[in-house]
């Protein structure tokens, strides 16, 4: 019945009510909005701050590249750290109004779902305000070095979802993968034909080879559980060395958004590189090929992708 915004960076959404504007709404009550809360979570490390709300197509274009400058250099700042020498991770909790049982742990190589938090954001985060959604958690006792999970981080995510969750994997889209929210910026499906992972970022809205749109996806597995088969996930998380490692990793990607290919292309192929299959991006299918398993599987099989030969995905 007011405003209601989900998604994180350049990807927001937002949708006014036709009764929040029939009751005189208006677009500057959006900066109204933004002002009152950056001063209540980050007025501790400012004074005064302005507000600015482009509607000019041109300049919301030329303002968002600004803006992936900034979150690019956010990202990188994290590279070199590992989750095996680091002993504190921290939580997000911060979408817990509308998906209750959700609990984000993030690490350094398990970056926020939405995109928006890595380790040193949480961190950061943590110090300006010891009491927010962002909050330290000793990872504990290794239980599955694999699947990613550990005995502090179970007992903490217990007590953040109260007790709707007792445990989930870090690094498995198979095997209790951690729980999703409707802010992901990407979600990775099973597609058990190819032996392989597809994944769909927000901002593609058709078809995919799983059968369901990103917003079906979300609607569906976005509450705060956990759901074999599927996993939300930052763009970001991609292309780091833990993503669904405990399944086969990258190597296990067999259809992307063209879109989403391009966006990721440089750390892609770096991380391919890493992983000795250097043009495994182009061996990737994407919606020009299909958007069913039974379109995309002759492609996989002419570029000899190599999920195809490796391990059953569901065995």
């Amino acid at each position: 019945q007011g405003l209601m915004h989900i998604g994180q960076r350049d990807i927001a959404w937002l949708r006014v009510s036709k009764q929040a504007v029939e009751k005189g709404f208006k677009l500057s009550h959006i900066g109204t909005l933004l002002h009152a809360k950056l001063h209540q979570d980050f007025g501790r490390i400012f004074d005064k701050l302005q507000v600015k709300l482009y509607t000019e197509e041109a300049k919301v274009k030329e303002t968002a590249e600004k803006a992936k400058e900034v979150y690019t250099t956010r990202d990188v700042r994290i590279e070199g750290m590992t989750d095996e020498t680091t002993d504190i991770y921290y939580s997000c909790t911060l979408c817990q109004s509308f998906a209750p049982s959700h609990v984000c742990v993030i690490s350094p190589e398990r970056t926020g779902l939405c995109g928006s938090y890595n380790w040193m954001d949480c961190k950061a985060a943590f110090e300006i305000s010891p009491t927010g959604p962002n909050q330290p958690v000793e990872k504990g006792e290794m239980i599955d070095t694999k699947l990613g999970q550990w005995k502090g981080v179970n007992e903490f995510i217990t007590k953040a979802s109260r007790g709707k969750i007792d445990h989930y994997n870090f690094y498995s889209i198979i095997n209790d993968p951690m729980t999703t929210c409707g802010c992901c910026e990407c979600i990775a499906a099973v597609l058990p034909l190819c032996n392989g992972v597809m994944t769909v970022n927000r901002e593609y809205s058709s078809d995919t080879p799983c059968g369901m749109k990103f917003t079906t996806l979300a609607g569906t597995i976005g509450g705060g559980i956990s759901t074999p088969g599927f996993v939300g996930h930052g763009k970001y998380n991609t292309t780091q060395k833990k993503f669904i490692i405990g399944d086969g990793g990258l190597l296990r990607i067999v259809w992307m958004p063209k879109s989403l290919k391009e966006e990721i292309a440089d750390r892609f192929k770096a991380r391919a590189e890493e992983l000795g299959v250097p043009d495994l991006l182009d061996k990737v299918a994407d919606e020009t090929i299909g958007t069913s398993e039974e379109e995309i599987l002759p492609f996989l099989e002419e570029k000899g992708h190599p999920a195809l030969t490796m391990d059953p995905i569901l065995g």
